[in-house]
């Protein structure tokens, strides 16, 4: 009978604990800063075996006054890096390269996120892996250049605080 209230008592305990420290994993959210535009939670997913291409996403936040532009971008994994976006044109989502970017008005946010605007690797070198971390560079036009770090979470996760929960396929 002790035994069982120890343990009654012990598990509401050790999922307090378990709680935070997942808590805490997820508030532990990257930011980087270009000038004015602060850039949240860069992140990729793992890629198969023979990918070409990768996806890059986060939040950008133009926290200043003057509009700015997201123009350009490198990775240490690939190639090149393009700024695309994914519209629906009579029923079919359809893919293309912005250009010349993304436009970042004063005081606007703008979510790089799976189908919408987001980032392409072009030509993976080696393919993601979930865990791993990425280096690369964002290029402003006002603002200019920012060193960032992507996490890999796993394939079809929604995100880097996105833990189990994964998109239907």
């Amino acid at each position: 009978m002790r035994a069982f209230r120890a343990m009654a008592w012990l598990a509401p305990l050790t999922f307090a604990a378990l709680t935070l420290v997942q808590n805490a994993a997820v508030a532990q959210v990257a930011e980087y800063h270009a000038g004015k535009i602060k850039i949240v939670a860069p992140w990729t997913r793992a890629t198969p075996e023979s990918a070409k291409v990768g996806g890059g996403f986060m939040t950008l936040i133009n926290t200043g006054s003057e509009p700015d532009r997201l123009i350009a971008g490198s990775t240490e994994v690939s190639e090149g890096l393009e700024i695309h976006e994914i519209k629906i044109v009579n029923g079919v989502a359809m893919m293309r390269q912005v250009n010349p970017g993304i436009s970042l008005k004063p005081g606007a946010s703008v979510v790089l996120k799976p189908f919408a605007h987001h980032l392409m690797m072009m030509d993976l070198k080696r393919p993601l892996q979930a865990g791993q971390t990425i280096k690369g560079t964002l290029v402003f036009e006002k603002a200019g250049s920012v060193e960032i770090t992507y996490v890999v979470v796993p394939m079809g996760a929604d995100g880097p605080g996105a833990g189990a929960r994964t998109r239907n396929k």
